[in-house]
């Protein structure tokens, strides 16, 4: 929201001395986010004045059109003589009257004007647009051409109000009130402590039978429609200089008078209006749900199919307007004589209601169209204000275009009844833990527009255009904020002495400082996903990971549910990275994923003003959604580079095996490495990775390269692979602290056995046979060659060589044990494996 100091200040009698960074500072101190303070015309000099137009010569041979120009700016040139001027545009003509500006004057960024010599002629100063006065947008691009009644010779200065303070506030979604100069003024007098003159105070002419036929269908979506009409308004009439000042410095353009009207009210009292062209609305001006599939042309030219949840304006002919977000093409207000076939608008139906905001907002994502009655509306606007808007649109069309007031007043109003809270007088102080005091609580109230009553228990009547205080916390947030957040007492908790990390919180730590220690860079990503990308990763129509958790006000449309794997963020990630030239990628990423519940369940809302109770907080944590905590890493590209020091390799799927290796290693567990199969893996690379729990051999996730058509669907590098755990099962399978280990005095025995086996059976499943029948003497095992050849071996076979490493705690080991443990692992690997020792 854009605030002219100028504006602001009809509203509360500022001491003349602040400026823009005072008032600045005293909103932010109430709870206000002032982004920046904008001095317009701080760079501008004069002489800058009112010209008329005397004479125009056209001279010719060259590429564009210039114009020579003598202007009459009366004595402000010394002399009184005509000014000599050459202009390229062609907006105006002589007579007009229009700005000027003169040597020795200084334009915004240091624009000096001179006498200087061009096309041939000598221009003694400037004809100004509004680009070269830094006055924003007036839709011509062109010179300006002012009202006939200026004299010639008068500062411009001070007539366009060049010279002002603008202050740029980021208005927070709870505080849609503040979307209006009449907010913002109630903000800054009770921040200075000074009187407010509400603009909303206005005489309103009771309603009577006599108005604009209106018929509400849908008293839930529009509670309130006020409709007012102006007749006999001069299709000539232009928006005075000082109307569209003030909203050229709050960011609008000027259109024509009876739309800059309605949105100069709504700046002002922060009450989306309308106005329609009476002659092209047939019949009653309804309201109602759309039928699913109508259509209606916006006046962004746009012809949009509606939703049945839509809230549209009707007449006769079906819809005329999507109601709190746009009007529709057919009743546009025609600002010039040569529209509307040849005629300007003369007679206007003013609407002004109230909408349901979350009908407006969801509307509006669903047609993708943001406007600014839009954005007032989802925030919340003061239903009692739409009478007065009406009136002061009325007022401001009577006296600037010339227009009568009808009598008809029309006004359909819903049942209701204001808003009131009890309240424990000292609730504020319990949450702030500052002793304030009844008084206190009391005044803070008032001030905000609040009825309050009572002594210890306060019934509190909230003002209408405050929607969001809707219980005793949001009351006691408005105490404290306007008595100074600067003023709460910075106490800091006491834990007790011996306390740390957890040996979760540890065990997380361990896994991220291993991963980037193997070569990985960590990769934070947004949890929200589109479910689209399920599919890019081949899951199945019934895979669990398809059950998500959907948010109801999502960042992004296309991001509307919560991860329930942490590779699309991943992949995402991996491929920006390739896409910029970084084509060697190791990322990755720890962090909770979200799994629907069986049964959806409403949250409770837990106190502030004291410790929630066990029962509260159990209940709290039903409701939500079960949140694992997983790690995956991605890879492409070059595992290791190639140099002097060898030919380096690629990543394959056999690193991201290792990586789950090292998660569990620091877990203080070993994986089961098995061939799997699963969604976006390639199924003859895809590795599943088991752990014991309690005795239960239990499935944490998988690693391995990536299917092809996943690579292409998500533009992957060829060949990526990827690994994901269940950090948290793979910790369940802990067997507690990580212990350091014992070093042994005793020397090791090797012992080295090839086996034969089917070509279908797993080395992992070789290895885990053989590590059960080694016994506790076994220390290590690790394959170190894979041979097949058929003539050796026999078709469909191949051989394993392993390597057992034996130690006793207590003795040194003799051959005859250690090939006995030997033996025994050998004989387990061929009753459970089919395997044959290799020369046997």
């Amino acid at each position: 929201m854009r605030v002219p100091l100028s504006w602001l200040r009809e509203y509360v009698d500022l001491p003349a001395t602040e400026t823009g960074r005072d008032v600045q500072a005293k909103l932010v101190g109430v709870g206000l986010e002032v982004e920046t303070v904008e001095q317009l015309g701080a760079d501008l000099k004069g002489p800058l004045v009112v010209g008329k137009v005397l004479t125009i010569e056209e001279l010719e041979g060259f590429k564009k059109p210039i114009r020579f120009c003598t202007v009459d700016v009366g004595t402000a040139n010394g002399s009184g003589a005509p000014q000599e001027i050459v202009c390229g545009a062609r907006n105006f003509a002589v007579g007009d009257k229009v700005v000027v500006v003169l040597p020795g004057a200084e334009l915004p960024g240091g624009f000096a004007i001179a006498a200087r010599k061009t096309y041939g002629k000598t221009s003694h100063g400037m004809i100004c647009s509004t680009d070269e006065l830094g006055m924003g947008d007036d839709g011509t691009h062109g010179i300006i051409v002012l009202p006939p009644e200026h004299e010639a010779g008068t500062d411009a200065i001070e007539l366009l109000e060049l010279v002002d303070e603008v202050l740029d506030i980021a208005v927070t979604p709870d505080r849609g009130y503040c979307l209006s100069m009449r907010g913002i003024a109630r903000e800054t007098a009770i921040a200075y402590g000074l009187p407010l003159r509400d603009p909303a105070l206005l005489d309103v002419p009771a309603p009577n039978a006599f108005g604009y036929p209106v018929q509400v269908s849908d008293p839930i979506g529009c509670d309130r429609f006020t409709a007012r009409t102006v007749t006999g308004l001069s299709p000539e009439a232009r928006s005075p200089i000082w109307l569209q000042r003030r909203l050229q410095k709050a960011g609008m353009r000027p259109i024509s008078l009876a739309v800059d009207v309605t949105n100069y009210v709504m700046l002002e009292l922060g009450q989306p209006l309308h106005a329609y062209d009476r002659s092209s609305v047939q019949g009653a001006i309804g309201v109602r749900r759309a039928q699913q599939g109508e259509k209606l042309k916006t006046l962004d030219g746009t012809e949009r199919t509606l939703d049945a949840e839509d809230l549209v304006i009707t007449d006769e002919r079906g819809p005329i307007g999507l109601a709190g977000v746009m009007g529709g093409a057919n009743t546009e207000i025609a600002d010039h004589p040569d529209d509307a076939e040849g005629a300007g608008t003369t007679d206007v139906v003013i609407e002004a209601a109230h909408f349901d905001a979350i009908t407006i907002a969801r509307t509006s994502r669903r047609h993708k169209l943001s406007s600014e009655a839009a954005k007032r509306y989802e925030r919340g606007v003061d239903p009692q204000a739409a009478s007065a808007a009406a009136q002061r649109v009325v007022d401001l069309l009577v006296l600037l275009a010339g227009g009568t007031a009808e009598e008809g007043v029309t006004e359909v109003i819903a049942p209701g009844a204001p808003r009131t809270i009890t309240i424990p007088a000292d609730h504020p102080d319990k949450v702030a833990g500052v002793a304030y005091g009844r008084e206190t609580v009391v005044r803070r109230l008032q001030e905000v527009g609040c009825d309050v009553y009572g002594q210890d228990d306060l019934t509190v009547t909230v003002p209408s255009w405050r929607p969001d205080l809707t219980d005793p916390n949001d009351l006691a947030e408005e105490v404290i904020r306007l008595e100074g957040y600067e003023n709460l007492p910075s106490t800091l908790p006491k834990p007790p002495a011996g306390r740390g990390l957890t040996e979760r919180q540890r065990t997380h730590r361990r896994v991220g400082r291993a991963l980037a220690g193997a070569g990985y860079v960590e990769s934070l990503s947004y949890p929200f996903i589109g479910e689209g990308v399920f599919d890019q990763l081949g899951l199945e129509q019934d895979d669990p990971a398809r059950r998500v958790v959907t948010l109801v006000n999502p960042l992004s449309d296309e991001e509307p549910a919560l991860r329930t794997t942490l590779l699309p963020g991943l992949l995402s990630a991996l491929r920006r990275n390739d896409g910029r030239g970084s084509h060697d990628l190791a990322l990755f990423e720890t962090g909770l994923v979200f799994l629907a519940q069986d049964e959806a369940r409403i949250a409770t809302r837990l106190p502030v003003d004291r410790r929630p109770t066990d029962e509260e907080l159990a209940t709290l944590t039903a409701a939500l959604p079960n949140q694992p905590r997983h790690v995956a890493v991605v890879l492409a590209g070059a595992r290791e580079q190639a140099g002097w020091w060898g030919k380096g390799h690629p990543a394959t799927w056999a690193d991201a095996v290792e990586a789950a290796r090292v998660v569990a290693h620091e877990a203080g567990t070993e994986l089961a490495v098995d061939q799997g199969q699963y969604g976006p893996w390639h199924p003859g690379r895809c590795a599943a990775l088991y752990v014991a729990i309690d005795g239960v051999k239990t499935l944490v996730g998988h690693a391995g390269e990536l299917h092809p058509r996943v690579v292409k669907a998500l533009g992957l590098p060829a060949r990526t692979c990827a690994m994901e755990l269940n950090l948290d099962l793979v910790e369940q399978a802990s067997e507690g602290a990580l212990r350091a280990p014992r070093i042994s005095t005793f020397p090791v025995a090797t012992q080295d056995v090839a086996l034969v086996v089917d070509k279908s059976v797993p080395a992992a499943a070789v290895e885990h046979y053989l590590r059960l029948g080694a016994g506790e003497l076994l220390e290590s095992i690790r394959l170190f060659d894979v041979y097949e050849n058929a003539e050796q071996l026999g078709e469909d076979k191949k051989s394993l060589a392993y390597a057992l490493r034996f130690r006793a705690a207590d003795r040194t080991l003799t051959v005859e044990e250690a090939s006995a443990a030997r033996d025994a692992a050998v004989a387990q690997a061929a009753e459970s494996a089919g395997a044959v020792l290799r020369g046997a």
